[in-house]
């Protein structure tokens, strides 16, 4: 029997709408938007934006999600509103840009965080180390949710004490004679503003990509049709705090110019005042990935077995282990095309663009499913309707669709190579369809 077993709970699922979106990149692209926005009221400004972004897609996938309280999250969303092909893109480019890309990045950032603490590491020593973490992880997560959920509310725990740390260190040693910091609009403001805060929202929304993890799990979530909303809007709540705080802190540490040229932004903020800084933020770093990678491994094979089930994809993906109840073959498939990914990539590289280009599209035509549903599906039952509609959805929607048409203008090479992809994913669905 193909079911998944009921075992995640509000805090748990909340963690993991937490770790998802808290990984690397509050670590290291704080210093990409301070390039872009050499200012510390505008730079701030972006990161609030993006938890717009968070909290008001939360708000609004949270009425889809009690409405359909089933594993796969977006991709049900989206086959729901638009069809069986716009389901099986998503699906597709979760398998192999979105998802798969984000987990060989982060393997191949752990392991270079790990070379800190095994010096003398061969790259292809790093690359093994990579990969066994991956598969690792992927084998834990196939024992059971409950043990997955212990794995994350640990290390998510962990990496909030150390950001917590961060946060605090930078009030307590803020020296004014060291950093001279002002939030006056009229001082220093570049000229090209606009243009560079869109820029740097593409670093923001990649550090707060995977809030929406939580609805993946919704077919294992205890009450499922209240959990999922409760759950979407804490985690986006915490992680926009955490974000401008930690922000904040790295700025009253380390002046901007220093900030824009480092590319280990906290681990030189901590070293400002600390000399073991460095490596004490490295352990929360290596953490902090650790711990994104494990969720990663969990959630996202929830849509592959979704879309097995509807019979968009490889039949064997909507297996259940039956000792396990947890879908098998869908994360062991993804743990080895990211696998691949590693080995075919060798090096950390600047993926973010490239990833969050095509996930925003994607979250923004699953924001326009709450107008459709409203429409088509009035009397379906909503055991959550989202606060402030239709203005939060829209703000959503607004704020996603700006960023997606501007990256097409400001970064045309990796939006239009995700294009191209998607391209080859409708050749794909009618293959499949028609076999």
């Amino acid at each position: 029997m193909n079911q998944l077993r009921q075992k995640l709970t509000l805090y748990g699922l909340t963690m993991i709408a937490v770790g998802s979106c808290i990984g690397s990149g509050i670590f290291i692209t704080p210093a990409d938007v301070v390039r872009e926005i050499p200012h510390p009221t505008l730079s701030l400004s972006i990161w609030i934006v993006g938890g717009l972004v968070a909290l008001t897609g939360a708000l609004t996938f949270s009425e889809l999600g009690g409405m359909f309280p089933k594993a796969g999250g977006v991709y049900v969303f989206l086959k729901e509103a638009y069809g069986d092909l716009a389901g099986f893109l998503y699906g597709w480019v979760i398998l192999l840009v979105i998802n798969t890309g984000a987990l060989a990045a982060l393997a191949i950032a752990f392991a270079n965080y790990m070379h800190f603490f095994i010096p003398g590491m061969s790259d292809a020593e790093k690359l093994l180390l990579a990969a066994g973490t991956i598969a690792g992880l992927t084998a834990i997560n196939c024992i059971g949710v409950e043990v997955s959920q212990a794995l994350t509310n640990l290390f998510t725990g962990i990496k909030l004490l150390a950001i917590v740390a961060i946060i605090i260190a930078g009030f307590v040693f803020y020296d004014p004679e060291k950093v001279h910091l002002s939030f006056s609009l009229s001082e220093n403001r570049p000229q090209d503003w606009l243009s560079g805060m869109f820029i740097g929202l593409i670093a923001v929304l990649w550090s707060f990509g995977g809030w929406h993890h939580a609805t993946y799990l919704a077919g294992e979530t205890i009450n499922p049709q209240k959990t999922v909303a409760r759950a979407m809007v804490l985690g986006a709540t915490i992680v926009t705090a955490t974000y401008v705080l930690v922000n904040l802190s790295y700025m009253l540490l380390l002046p901007l110019p220093a900030m824009a040229g480092s590319d280990r932004v906290a681990g030189d903020a901590i070293a400002a005042i600390v000399p073991w800084g460095g490596r004490l933020v490295a352990v929360a770093i290596a953490i902090s990935i650790f711990g994104t990678i494990a969720i990663y491994t969990m959630s996202a094979p929830r849509i592959y077995f979704a879309m097995a089930q509807d019979k968009l994809f490889f039949s064997a993906l909507a297996k259940v282990h039956p000792r396990f109840r947890t879908p098998v073959n869908a994360m062991v498939l993804q743990a080895l095309w990211a696998i691949c990914l590693l080995f075919l990539w060798g090096t950390y590289s600047n993926l973010f663009t490239y990833v969050t280009f095509m996930d925003i599209i994607f979250m923004t035509m699953a924001g326009v499913c709450i107008f459709l549903f409203r429409k088509r599906m009035p009397d379906r039952e909503r055991p959550y309707r989202t606060w402030g509609y239709p203005v939060v959805p829209a703000i959503f929607v607004l704020i996603s669709g700006a960023f997606v048409l501007n990256t097409l203008v400001e970064k045309p090479m990796q939006a239009l190579a995700g294009l191209g992809l998607v391209g080859v994913g409708v050749v794909s669905y009618w293959a499949v369809k028609k076999k």
